[in-house]
């Protein structure tokens, strides 16, 4: 029993503390799906981030019940932890989930989505607009073309000549136009690989947070139910 209450209190603290790292993560996914809304067009992608949002809201009281219960023993607040945790492990096992799916589904069709912006984008030489999603994505990422430079080459035609938008060019480089005659004027990765890596860093954070977390709210469970068992229903002796 004593071990019980010694973990549950410790646990407690924990509940606070891991509460701030899924927000963390939460808006982390939240902002990458907003900030790259030109590539996905599902709304319910972001869906895991949110799952974190709600479930850091419920690890608050959370915690201080159970902070609560290890030093003063109620039946109506370990009633109301137990069902708390039980909300908790449903939330964390659908975030879990979720991020995994949407991870391997997302990361698969990423190529396709930047393969067709870059296609379809409308640029010349001599005047680049640099309005489009293409142009904001590779401001953002510093990067250049889906793989690298070259795939604005495919995309050349004959009324489009064998250049790269300005968003190719590196920031030092203010008089760069995106002439292929100065390769070393232009970012050299491609953007694909950027949003994949930060894709899998965001979900994955959210996944393995989740785990984490269930473990913590099944220990505190056990704890709680142990700290039960040795606090019967005194009012229901009669029977």
């Amino acid at each position: 029993r004593f071990f019980a209450q010694s973990l549950l209190r410790f646990l407690g603290f924990i509940f606070w503390a891991t509460a701030a790292v899924q927000v963390f993560g939460g808006v982390l996914l939240i902002l990458m799906f907003k900030n790259y809304r030109y590539l996905f067009q599902e709304t319910y992608l972001s869906l895991p981030g949110w799952l974190a949002l709600t479930s850091a809201l419920v690890l608050l009281p959370t915690g201080v019940l159970a902070v609560s219960i290890s030093v003063k023993c109620s039946r109506n607040q370990q009633g109301t932890l137990m069902y708390l945790l039980v909300l908790l492990l449903c939330l964390e096992m659908s975030s879990a989930a979720l991020a995994h799916s949407y991870s391997v589904r997302t990361a698969s069709q990423l190529e396709s989505t930047m393969g067709h912006l870059v296609h379809q984008h409308n640029w010349t030489c001599s005047q680049d607009p640099g309005n489009s999603a293409v142009d904001v994505i590779q401001r953002k990422l510093q990067c250049c073309g889906v793989h690298n430079y070259t795939d604005w080459l495919k995309a050349s035609s004959w009324y489009r000549p064998p250049c790269v938008p300005e968003s190719c060019c590196k920031e030092k480089h203010s008089h760069c136009r995106g002439d292929l005659g100065h390769v070393e004027q232009l970012y050299d990765e491609g953007c694909l690989k950027k949003l994949q890596d930060q894709l899998c860093f965001a979900m994955l954070y959210i996944f393995w947070c989740c785990i984490v977390l269930s473990i913590l709210e099944l220990l505190a469970a056990v704890s709680n139910g142990i700290l039960m068992r040795h606090q019967p229903f005194h009012e229901l002796r009669i029977l």
